[in-house]
């Protein structure tokens, strides 16, 4: 099993010491990932359609208000470790123009030296939407597609060129490439278009408050679904963030990612920096939970 955790993005941490720090100590303690969402804003009204995920009058978690960007968080710990993955858990593809966003993820890729995962989602916010996305939220999967479609010939050899109508380039030059084929994993996965976006294009699935035994069935599916569209069903993977809102409980936490080891996840990342106060009780956490994982022969 994989183990991953998040970085500390908020404006709740000193970003400018504590990102690289816990970076650096994340990655000493035996972390094999390290992780950072994208969140644009937080709206005042979340009534109606502006609640948290779309749904009516649900509030969004406070943290969402003081988020850094994702790629910038990402590149500070690039610049101070080695070894650990950097994943997007998740970047919301169509809030961003398709051929900046696939730029910037080869640049990272590049300059860690090939260990960037891209986490992608369709999106749910008419919030966010409305301020800086190209296309309607109504349009958020077409988007996506959209997306990988560009990313992949952004990512390829040169002279890349491509036409969808909305989107040219005749012929043109466009570096740094990703120093390794980028691992695409797309989030959601609760209907079955969506799934099936995922089997014909994805390495594999990210979710986050699926039961352990729903991850299971829905990883089976995944991969029948994948061996009908002419793909290897063993290619298809899953990373699991296991999200922590509330003082952690190391052993809770341990317990819920050996249900997920047994459902067939072999890579999880946590999000322990929205549950601690300060950058020191979050290296302590961190440390606690690697222990507890090893001791369980999880990692």
């Amino acid at each position: 099993m994989k183990l991953g955790v998040n970085l500390p993005q908020t404006t709740t941490f000193d970003l400018a010491h504590d990102v690289t720090a816990f970076a650096r100590e994340a990655e000493r303690i035996g972390f094999d990932s390290l992780w950072a969402y994208d969140r644009v804003l937080t709206p005042d009204d979340q009534s109606g359609p502006h609640g948290l995920y779309g749904m009516p009058d649900v509030p969004w978690p406070e943290r969402y208000g003081y988020t850094t960007d994702p790629l910038v968080t990402l590149s500070m710990a690039a610049a101070v470790t080695e070894r650990a993955e950097l994943g997007t858990g998740v970047i919301v593809a169509p809030l961003h123009l398709p051929v900046r966003l696939a730029k910037m993820l080869s640049a990272l890729d590049a300059a860690s030296g090939g260990r960037l995962i891209a986490g992608l989602g369709a999106g749910w916010s008419v919030d966010e939407f409305e301020a800086t996305a190209p296309r309607p939220l109504r349009e958020r999967g077409a988007a996506l597609d959209e997306f990988l479609d560009i990313a992949a010939a952004v990512w390829g050899p040169d002279p890349v060129s491509f036409d969808n109508g909305r989107y040219r380039v005749t012929s043109a030059r466009i570096n740094p490439k990703p120093a390794r084929r980028i691992p695409v994993f797309l989030g959601g996965g609760r209907g079955e278009a969506a799934l099936r976006r995922i089997a014909r294009r994805a390495d594999g699935w990210l979710p986050t408050a699926v039961p352990p035994q729903q991850v299971g069935e829905t990883l089976r599916h995944l991969r029948t679904l994948a061996a009908e569209a002419g793909r290897d069903p063993d290619a298809i993977a899953c990373v699991f963030q296991v999200g922590v809102a509330t003082a952690p409980s190391v052993p809770k936490i341990v317990e819920e990612i050996e249900a997920l080891a047994k459902a067939g996840v072999d890579h999880v990342y946590v999000t322990l920096p929205s549950a601690v106060s300060s950058l020191a009780e979050l290296i302590d956490t961190a440390g606690a939970l690697m222990t507890a994982a090893e001791d369980a022969g999880l990692h």
